[in-house]
């Protein structure tokens, strides 16, 4: 009954949302003879602050429509290359761009949050690669009849999206962020192990849980300390009958953005507060900044719950891919079979969901890659969030992730960003958590 009361609470919310809004404005329009009192621009802002933290979301858009190449504007397009169940392969087009430019397909995480939580790192990505994009779909968004989605379904798409870039003309490299380093390093040691033509020139890891023994965190510590079973009873729900999928299984987004919201409660309290109080002063603009943030962070999509559940068990539990016991269709994943595919591993000093240690121990594990194909960076005080969107991430991870791809396959010479056409969402103080 928790989603069923879930949407109920939607459903208020969106009317309590809407009353905040309109009284918000009007306690700061000229209007109301009240505005004038000096209590006016604390009302507003309270009301303001209320609005946007409770409204119901959806998907957010990408919203990507200009990029800058060699000082020119250009054009972007979205392009959808592959559509299926539960996700589709998206291109950004540069439009009148052609050349060699690197392929990059970016992983986007199926954790809670949408593909468009990487907005940012595909803006940055634009000016000096073709860049692609795993687009995954909310899982109460699909019928029943579809089947379900695992973990080993996750891989299978990967292999076939990489295959298909490849049929383009151009082998890819793979970037991907946080939870999805798992399954594209296990479809690279099977590419590999099959000697697959397409195998991607490079895979770059950010923040991913390859080997959770490594300093593990309270998020790896919960998924440990409780058995199979407790996931299953406590977080296991069934989409209710207003959706197309309804009597799915899932892990609805709204828990787990309950559950990181709770690890760093201060830290949103903080955020909030400082967005009440720039309303409150007038700036507008520092205001945004968080709200541009949450309005992100707190889209979230539902995971369907085999695929929640094989990650919780294989993944954070047994830790069955770096153990050399992961079987995939049969067929056991061997690390080592990786032998020409460079590896880049990234993580943050801050990063409180993915310890340091647990990204870098995929350059150990495949033992027969030669040195001068493996490289790691740790970024100085970034958070998980903070490596692959923000400052940290345009100027110390996006140039070393587009110096090693142009080291191990790339063709075309790097040409580094200007300004932004569009302004950069910045991680507001007190938000460095995630």
């Amino acid at each position: 009954m928790l989603y069923d009361a879930y949407e109920l609470g939607r459903g208020w919310a969106a009317g309590a949302t809407a009353w905040a809004r309109v009284s918000s404005g009007w306690w700061s329009s000229f209007l109301n003879p009240l505005a004038y009192h000096h209590g006016a621009p604390v009302a507003a802002a309270a009301l303001d602050v209320f609005a946007h933290a409770l409204k119901p979301r959806g998907k957010p858009a990408f919203g990507l429509h200009r990029t800058i190449v060699d000082g020119q504007v250009v054009e972007v397009r979205e392009a959808i290359l592959d559509r299926r169940p539960f996700g589709q392969l998206k291109h950004f087009e540069r439009v009148g761009i052609e050349g060699h430019d690197p392929v990059i397909l970016l992983v986007a995480p199926m954790s809670g949050h949408y593909a468009t939580l990487l907005r940012g790192t595909v803006e940055r990505l634009l000016p000096s690669h073709e860049v692609f994009i795993t687009d995954w779909r909310d899982a109460k968004m699909v019928p029943l009849s579809e089947g379900t989605f695992s973990l080993n379904d996750y891989i299978d798409y990967l292999i076939d999206w990489i295959r298909l870039l490849a049929a383009r003309g151009e082998r890819a490299h793979v970037v991907a962020v946080c939870q999805p380093s798992v399954p594209a390093l296990a479809a690279v040691a099977l590419m590999s192990a099959g000697r697959d033509p397409a195998r991607p020139y490079s895979l770059t890891m950010m923040g991913g849980p390859v080997d959770t023994r490594e300093a593990p965190t309270e998020v790896n510590r919960v998924a440990k300390e409780r058995p199979l079973a407790w996931f299953e009873q406590n977080v296991i729900h069934v989409v209710p009958f207003a959706y197309p999928g309804r009597g799915r299984r899932i892990y609805p987004g709204f828990l787990q953005l309950a559950g990181f919201m709770a690890m760093n409660l201060g830290n949103h309290l903080v955020s909030h507060w400082e967005m009440f109080k720039h309303l409150v002063e007038g700036d507008e603009e520092s205001a945004e900044a968080t709200k541009a943030f949450y309005e992100e962070y707190l889209s979230v999509c539902d995971m369907d719950a085999v695929f929640y559940l094989q990650t919780v068990d294989e993944v954070f539990q047994r830790h069955l891919l770096p153990k050399g016991e992961f079987i995939h269709r049969g067929e056991r994943v061997d690390l080592g079979a990786i032998t020409d595919v460079a590896l880049l591993a990234i993580e943050g000093e801050r990063d409180d969901i993915s310890g340091v240690g647990q990204t870098k121990a995929a350059l150990t594990l495949a033992r027969n890659l030669p040195s001068h194909r493996k490289d790691y960076l740790l970024v100085p005080g970034a958070g998980h969030y903070g490596i692959f969107n923000g400052r940290k991430w345009r100027e110390i991870v996006a140039p070393a992730i587009e110096d090693f791809v142009r080291l191990h396959g790339g063709r075309a010479p790097l040409r580094r960003p200007g300004p932004s056409v569009l302004p950069p969402v910045e991680i507001p103080p007190g938000a460095e958590f995630a």
